[in-house]
């Protein structure tokens, strides 16, 4: 059977853990260990692993410093399954998505799995999704990744460096590290296939208060993977007109919260896409 890894970055949330926990459970996929990495500063998640250890393959690391993709790292060192992912700590898995992990994966040649989210109240969720399944491209990788619902071959991953910690919650460009790491891995000539009924439940924050606050840091993150990979002139464009039509087509109907959340998109996607690079990740060990 697939042995199957979840690294589990979390900071501030109880309860939400419970939910995860419970969904993991429910599985019954007996070859699964997961890694707590707790960026709390204080003990509030011992009991949620006293509670679930007896129930689960549990390990609970502490990461020495609050940044999403160094938690990541940390857990990935430590992994000792097949496959790896990344749940956040506010997913829930439907049943049977271990099992089904583990039979695509059955293909030898394949090193990359994703899906789309799953809104909690049906059907999919925020954010834009390829329609069709298939492999990943340069085209279509900023619609078939996020990284909750991520797959990789643990060798694959160390590989590749795992995420970097220059991108993701916690540092200026606030995301794309899922984008970043599928278009290195199609980089190096690895296969990736994105699977639209795979699928991982996440709470839908579309056009929230929290939403809106994020746009430019999501946007940064966003600019700089695109610059990064030499993506082609029609596809990058898109993401920087899209928004500011978006914001005006929003100022004409009187939305203001939705016309501020894509003027903050398209500011930080042009920001990202115009600042300094860095370092590709190097190769890490276990």
């Amino acid at each position: 059977m697939t042995h199957i890894s979840l690294i589990i970055a979390t900071m501030g949330r109880v309860a939400e853990l419970h939910d995860l926990f419970d969904s993991l459970v429910a599985q019954n996929y007996p070859a699964l260990d997961v890694i707590l990495v707790d960026q709390n500063g204080d003990d509030r998640l011992a009991p949620v692993v006293a509670a679930y250890a007896p129930q689960l393959s549990l390990r609970h690391m502490r990461s020495p410093r609050p940044h999403a993709n160094a938690a990541r790292n940390l857990g990935l060192r430590a992994a000792i399954g097949d496959i790896v992912a990344f749940p956040d700590d506010d997913c829930t898995l439907p049943p049977g998505t271990l099992a089904q992990v583990a039979r695509v994966f059955g293909d030898p040649g394949l090193a990359v799995l994703t899906g789309p989210a799953a809104s909690p109240d049906g059907g999919l969720g925020s954010g834009r999704w390829h329609r069709q399944g298939g492999p990943i491209t340069l085209a279509t990788v900023w619609t078939s990744v996020i990284e909750f619902n991520l797959w990789l071959r643990r060798d694959t991953a160390l590989a590749l460096g795992g995420f970097d910690e220059n991108l993701g919650p916690g540092s200026a460009h606030g995301s794309a590290e899922g984008n970043d790491l599928v278009c290195r891995a199609m980089a190096a000539g690895l296969q990736a296939e994105y699977d639209p009924a795979l699928l991982v439940v996440h709470p839908d924050k579309r056009l929230s208060d929290v939403a809106a606050e994020r746009a430019y840091r999501y946007g940064m993150g966003l600019g700089f993977v695109l610059r990064r990979h030499a993506v082609p002139f029609a596809v990058w464009s898109a993401f920087l007109y899209r928004p500011v039509a978006g914001a005006g087509l929003a100022l004409l109907r009187g939305r203001l919260h939705h016309a501020a959340y894509y003027w903050q998109s398209f500011r930080g996607r042009l920001g990202g896409f115009l600042s300094p690079q860095t370092p590709q990740p190097t190769p890490m060990t276990a």
